[in-house]
């Protein structure tokens, strides 16, 4: 028995130590040279044929390059993200004035090495370190990082637009899906006739069961169309779904559900993120008459992390079934509801599914959040 895994592809190194970046900065910085002299055939040969002012050259590679990483790897993830705009503010400009005093003793060493002042190798009238750090450091620095922000802005804006795109796909396509599974005229005729059938036997029970569909029926018609819902919303139709499940099934299938109480009561959740599981497990249970048929729905919780358990025993017809068929035997709903999950939780969830001899199991831990709910609708609910 092993649980189903997804290994991600291998990078290549080049694109893992983003070596490809190297090329980018060179061509950079000769660009920028060769507009300040305003002569590119000077500047290409300057570089190339290692003269004094490519040691200059490279001080701005490097330290240029080290402060626009450490603003893209480590400020913008630890402050900017966060909302701590202050801070990071001032680490930013620390940064670029750390950055460019890097870079002036470049000049100074490319000096020595050949033995001449600053005045005769730059042609500069007035030379210190002030002069030198205003002349084409800090700005050429200042310039750097802005034109590194822009790129990593539109990059992370251009990601976010498709994967919303995608997301929305995923959402409709598990939408359209589950819907198509719940109103076809199968689910719908056996449900109203088994309705039906207990206004004459145990008409509290046919209230109660009416009642239940109607609820299905509007969470799904137009309390699902956010991207993300409160839980406690999710768990009450599922609890519906479940009982209306249970008329349409046979008297052999046992049927099990244990959920515990909420930690809190403003946690939110994709929808159809747990129905589909269930749904699932209603669709393959065994319908053996020999042997105990049988399904089981776990909910726990460990502070705001969900531990969602559904089982179900499998039928004879499906016990030989290849261990990398088991997804596919789970149905089209399990495959869009693990690339909601990679869009939705990346890094926030963990997914285990087994199938045994005699038994399906699927296992969802997932780390759920607060949702802001405005007063509008508290008031309105």
């Amino acid at each position: 028995m092993r649980p189903v895994s997804y290994v991600a592809p291998k990078q290549n190194w080049l694109v893992r130590y983003k070596l490809y970046h190297i090329p980018f900065w060179l061509v950079y910085h000769y660009v920028w040279w060769a507009t300040v002299i305003g002569n590119p055939v000077a500047a290409a040969t300057n570089i190339f044929f290692f003269t004094p002012y490519a040691i200059k050259y490279l001080f701005y590679v490097v330290f240029q390059a080290l402060a626009v990483y450490f603003n893209l790897y480590f400020l913008i993830p630890r402050l900017l993200e966060k909302h701590r705009l202050a801070e990071y503010s001032v680490c930013l400009i620390l940064t670029i004035l750390v950055a460019a005093a890097c870079i002036v003793p470049g000049y100074f060493l490319s000096a020595t090495l050949t033995g001449r002042t600053l005045n005769d190798l730059y042609g500069w009238d007035k030379v210190n370190f002030y002069s030198v750090y205003t002349g084409n450091p800090l700005p050429s620095t200042a310039a750097s990082m802005t034109l590194a922000m822009s790129i990593k802005l539109a990059k992370n804006w251009l990601q976010t637009q498709r994967k919303q795109q995608q997301l929305e796909k995923e959402k409709l396509e598990t939408e359209l899906n589950f819907l198509k599974y719940q109103f076809n005229p199968h689910f719908l005729f056996n449900t109203i006739n088994s309705i039906f059938f207990l206004i004459h036997k145990n008409p509290d029970m046919a209230s109660a069961s009416l009642a239940k569909f109607s609820e299905l029926l509007r969470y799904q018609l137009y309390e699902c169309n956010d991207k993300q819902i409160l839980l406690n919303k999710e768990i009450a139709c599922l609890e519906n779904s479940i009982e209306l499940e249970r008329l349409r099934q046979n008297d052999n299938v046992e049927v099990s559900c244990q959920i515990d109480p909420l930690p809190c009561e403003d946690l939110g959740i994709a929808p159809f993120m747990l129905m589909t599981f269930v749904e699932n497990a209603f669709k393959h249970v065994s319908k053996d008459t020999d042997s105990p048929n049988w399904i089981r729905i776990r909910l726990q919780w460990r502070g705001c992390q969900m531990d969602f358990t559904v089982s179900n025993s499998i039928s004879r017809d499906h016990r030989s079934t290849k261990f990398t068929d088991v997804v596919r035997y789970g149905g089209i709903g399990l495959k869009n509801v693990q690339r909601r999950l990679d869009l939705i939780y990346p890094g926030q969830y963990d997914l285990d599914i087994r199938q045994e001899e005699t038994r399906f199991d699927i296992r969802l831990r997932l780390q759920l959040t607060e949702l802001m709910v405005p007063m509008s609708a508290v008031q309105t609910a």
